[in-house]
């Protein structure tokens, strides 16, 4: 394996998945204590995403073991969309295990207000709980900028085919944010006296988490469908093809994302029609070496020889003129 494909499977690695899944054990198991002795719907809701949150990563984890299963008979391009299949499913928990249910709640805070108690105590914990989220939101960002290269952070959010590092950035951004909402729900229903900023305050963090989640899950179903790669796959492998002289030009070039590191390119080139089909098979050997070596998450090609479509309309003779009625 070369250094560049070293590289590369080291950067789809679960580290990130792993550290966010401890992170979340310990906060989930504070959060609730904290819920149970202040009796506050946002500390509750924050609870409630936090666990919600350990499954989540559970999930992934099972995502990305099932994506390195090899080929077989049923799958000969593999399994490599299973990662997009479990983000899709951690976007479904995130919007009705986390969001959902944390607008209830609040719902019942705000039509049956309680007294929110100790909530010094709930303030302790919901700021040790935001600096932990924080240092993982901030880690989270780290493998970010390292993937994207020089594109624009959001930009790179919206394309890429990493869904397990964007789910988890999703899930702690949305951890950072409604923590904050809670401080402030619980700090204003002790200075108001009024338990109804603390139901306000879980229905807020519950649209929150519904919003994530659509986002999660728009960007997911995409990628579950079937997308295509990065365009600078599709412009690798152009390029790679123009640079055989025995090739006249490229008719066609379809790429598909089939997991976060493969890649299926299919494409149709014209040759010279003076080759001989020993050297058209070693033009296309020759070909795949070479865009494999240029782009090493290619992992399928087919590559298909054709006639250029204008050159064939002029090499083919004009269809014979219809039969008239008394022609011998």
């Amino acid at each position: 394996m070369s250094d560049k494909e070293s590289e590369k499977e080291g950067e789809h690695g679960t580290g990130h998945i792993i550290q966010s899944l401890g992170v979340n054990l310990l906060i989930a198991a504070i959060k609730a204590v904290a819920a149970y002795f202040t009796k506050s719907g946002a500390m509750l809701a924050e609870a409630l995403h936090s666990f919600s949150d350990c499954g989540n990563q559970i999930l992934l984890l099972v995502g990305v073991r099932q994506a390195k299963r090899p080929p077989d008979a049923s799958h000969p391009l593999g399994y490599g969309r299973a990662l997009y299949f479990w983000s899709f499913m951690v976007a479904m928990m995130l919007f009705t295990g986390g969001g959902l249910f944390s607008i209830y709640e609040g719902y019942e805070k705000v039509t049956h207000p309680e007294t929110v108690e100790h909530v010094w105590l709930g303030m302790v914990i919901l700021g040790v709980s935001l600096v932990l989220e924080g240092g993982a939101t901030i880690s989270n960002i780290r493998e970010l900028n390292k993937r994207r290269g020089k594109r624009p952070f959001f930009a790179y959010l919206g394309q890429t085919k990493d869904s397990d590092l964007v789910v988890v950035f999703g899930e702690n951004s949305a951890a950072v944010f409604g923590l904050t909402l809670a401080m402030i729900a619980l700090g204003l229903a002790y200075l108001t006296k009024d338990g109804r900023w603390d139901g306000a305050g879980s229905m807020a963090i519950g649209l929150v988490l519904v919003l994530v989640a659509v986002f999660l899950a728009t960007k997911v179903k995409s990628l579950l469908l079937g997308e295509a790669a990065d365009p600078e796959i599709e412009e690798a492998a152009r390029k790679s093809a123009l640079e055989f002289p025995e090739l006249k030009r490229v008719l066609n070039c379809v790429t598909l994302q089939q997991g976060p590191s493969e890649v299926f390119v299919s494409i149709k080139l014209s040759f010279h029609d003076d080759l001989t089909i020993r050297q058209v098979c070693d033009v296309i050997n020759s070909f795949e070496a070479k865009l494999r070596a240029r782009v090493p998450e290619v992992r399928w090609i087919f590559v298909e020889p054709d006639i250029d479509r204008a050159e064939r309309d002029k090499s083919d003779p004009p269809p014979p003129m219809p039969a008239q009625e008394g022609d011998e």
